[in-house]
């Protein structure tokens, strides 16, 4: 895919969305930071679902100690692997109050420093929390990138490398949010839905899903666009 493709990729993204943003429900960096860390193989709607209960009861690090271990895991039983994640979420909790100050830092090796906190989380705080140009690669991304070509690669560390590389700058910041957004609506894992999709012009995919019967195919209209970006 060449620069041009991309460049119109963005600026459609963002003609459709201006300020995307994550699912999770969070208004401070702490209660991102735990908020992604609970939503490991969860949806965002179940992770909200469970800091709806946690946050008005504890939503900083010595309130999440001070509130224990089992009655965290109560708290959040609805969501997959709660006990691995209530136990991360304490160790954190303390490391945050005992090496932090209560703060989540800004470094990201501080953060992967964490109990149960990746690279693509510390990504997405680093760039969700704090405004950084970072790329946290999960599934949609690493599904959108390979499927249309913006950046494909074998793992989701070349995958990330890439977008880093190709996203035009004044894109970065806010690349990883619509690329999510698009693979989890759009841009589906068994059937993407080609069809309602505003890139489908741009999109290197070759088996594109045809439109179901009687449905009007919006992308049709763009496919000169598309030719005069080569």
């Amino acid at each position: 895919m060449n620069s041009a493709k991309r460049l119109e990729i963005f600026t459609r993204f963002r003609a459709a969305n201006p300020k995307p943003t994550t699912e999770l429900a969070f208004t401070t960096p702490f209660e991102l930071l735990i908020a992604v860390l609970l939503s490991a193989q969860s949806t965002d709607v179940g992770v909200n679902k469970a800091t709806r209960r946690l946050y008005p009861v504890a939503n900083t690090p010595q309130a999440i100690l001070d509130l224990g271990l089992e009655e965290l895991k109560s708290t959040i039983a609805t969501i997959g692997l709660y006990n691995t994640k209530a136990a991360n979420v304490m160790a954190t909790c303390r490391i945050l109050v005992e090496q932090h100050g209560g703060e989540v830092p800004r470094s990201r090796e501080a953060l992967e420093a964490l109990p149960g906190v990746g690279r693509k989380t510390a990504n997405v705080v680093l760039n969700t929390a704090f405004g950084e140009p970072t790329m946290a690669v999960d599934t949609h991304i690493f599904r959108v990138s390979n499927r249309t070509k913006i950046a494909p690669g074998k793992n989701v560390d070349i995958v990330e490398q890439k977008l880093l590389r190709f996203v035009p700058r004044d894109f970065l910041i806010d690349a990883h949010h619509w690329l999510i957004l698009h693979g989890r609506y759009t841009c589906v894992a068994r059937k993407p839905r080609c069809w309602n999709c505003l890139i489908n012009d741009l999109c290197e995919f070759k088996d594109k899903t045809p439109a179901p019967g009687g449905v009007m195919d919006p992308a049709a209209g763009l496919a000169s666009q598309a030719a005069e970006l080569g």
